[in-house]
């Protein structure tokens, strides 16, 4: 049984979200048109540091993801990704749900603003109607 369906749902109910398995990596990724606005994943012992422990990947703005990563000791730099733009947030940590879901959206909401503009209406237009 998966222990954070709660967020795999939440992922998936953004417009044109679909979610694939990259077993390179051994991560559940949440693209939206070919693009990654989050990943979930349990660093394995060859990464000692991350403990076992499982994560989001969220993208965030430089200056927002430095003040989560200052306010909660859960959010740390992306894990294998660009430490200015990704978090990294474990999720049995101590982050509220809400916060939580509202770095989710934001995530989602950055790639989607490096998506072409008609590729933005027609989400913005699936957002609407759902």
């Amino acid at each position: 049984m998966n222990p954070y369906g709660w967020l795999d749902e939440y992922l998936l109910q953004m417009p044109g979200a679909v979610k694939d398995y990259k077993l390179e990596w051994d991560w559940f990724r949440y693209l939206v048109h070919n693009k990654m606005f989050a990943a979930v994943c349990t660093p394995g012992p060859e990464y000692p540091s991350y403990d076992g422990r499982t994560m989001v990947i969220l993208k965030c703005e430089p200056q927002l993801a430095e003040l989560f990563r200052a306010q909660y000791p859960d959010v740390i730099p992306g894990f294998y990704c660009n430490k200015t733009h990704w978090n990294s947030v474990f999720l049995d940590g101590d982050v509220p749900r809400e916060v939580l879901l509202g770095m989710c959206r934001q995530s989602y909401q950055l790639v989607c603003a490096g998506l072409p503009k008609k590729i933005q209406r027609e989400l913005a237009q699936t957002e609407t109607q759902a």
